[in-house]
């Protein structure tokens, strides 16, 4: 593990016009292009939801496409972000859309 980008974990939640396929799909598209582990899913609320465990760094990339990007179409309200952990190995292997 290289110390000076540690392995990290965090809970997330996109509010504004995010759900449908679309999101979900690009989401875990970039995840894979960063080497993200974890899930996302649509919520019954409107939100999506989902778990980033990676390298600090990659994560904060997502964070950003999280917070201000999208997926195409989609409109950003905010992103909050909860459970953040530093990690010594991730707990998923390779990243899901769950249903």
């Amino acid at each position: 593990m290289n110390i000076m980008d540690p392995l990290i974990s965090v809970e997330f939640e996109v509010f504004g016009k995010v759900q449908g396929v679309y999101f979900t799909k690009f989401c875990k598209e970039m995840c894979e292009e960063l080497n993200i582990n974890g899930w996302v899913k649509n919520t019954k609320k409107g939100t999506i939801q989902g778990k980033l465990q990676g390298q600090r760094s990659n994560i904060q990339q997502m964070v950003v496409w999280l917070s201000n990007t999208g997926s195409p179409g989609s409109q950003i309200e905010h992103c909050e972000l909860t459970n953040w952990q530093n990690l010594a190995k991730p707990d998923y292997t390779g990243f899901q859309i769950r249903f």
